[in-house]
């Protein structure tokens, strides 16, 4: 039986890409690779045509990940502002936070494109950080286009096999996305050792 998500692609088409990498980039719990995967196939297929759904499948991600980062900016900003103290976030690192955005942070929203779950918390992370729309739009947009171009292509490629190989594609992006987050853990809690033993 054909999940929900894919139906409602064969079903309404062009409509049903873009909303379902929208509601996805955004964060709900829809596989968007796979949905990428699917709609590659139905390009190889010729139920789809190349550009158009080329355009759908990117507008549809950038629409959602920017609702991310609107979200971040708009309600988790103001939130970290007014009880961030209860959380121990004071002006100070929310500065420092956004300043790593500007330099570094940015390029995670390019790659973390390829890390489910990364890529909605590196958006929602660089709006609560403050950083600047015109810092977030060229890595994001860019990173987005990389993405959706990747696995349209592969599930073309793989074409009646598309099935068989996307859930294990999935499944490994999904252990280095867990593998990159315990690491950034790892390394925030190492630096936070090191601070409080030059403080001693």
């Amino acid at each position: 039986m054909m999940p929900l998500h894919l139906h409602l692609i064969q079903t309404y088409g062009y409509a049903g890409v873009f909303a379902s990498l929208m509601l996805g980039m955004f964060g709900l719990p829809i596989p968007d690779e796979t949905i990428l995967g699917f709609t590659g196939f139905l390009v190889f297929k010729q139920y789809f045509h190349p550009v158009p759904t080329l355009l759908v499948a990117y507008l549809g991600s950038i629409f959602g990940i920017t609702l991310n980062y609107l979200a971040g900016r708009g309600i988790g900003l103001p939130l970290l502002h007014k009880y961030g103290r209860y959380l121990h976030v004071s002006p100070e690192k929310l500065q420092q936070a956004h300043q790593w955005f500007e330099k570094y942070g940015k390029w995670s929203l390019f790659g973390g494109y390829f890390l489910p779950g990364v890529r909605h918390l590196t958006a929602f992370s660089a709006g609560v950080s403050g950083l600047e729309y015109r810092y977030f739009a060229p890595f994001a947009y860019a990173g987005g286009l990389v993405w959706v171009v990747s696995f349209l292509a592969l599930g073309y490629l793989l074409g009646e096999e598309w099935h068989l190989i996307m859930p294990k594609i999935e499944s490994y992006l999904w252990a280095l996305a867990a593998f990159v987050v315990c690491l950034g853990l790892g390394l925030l809690l190492t630096n936070r050792i090191r601070r409080r033993h030059r403080v001693r």
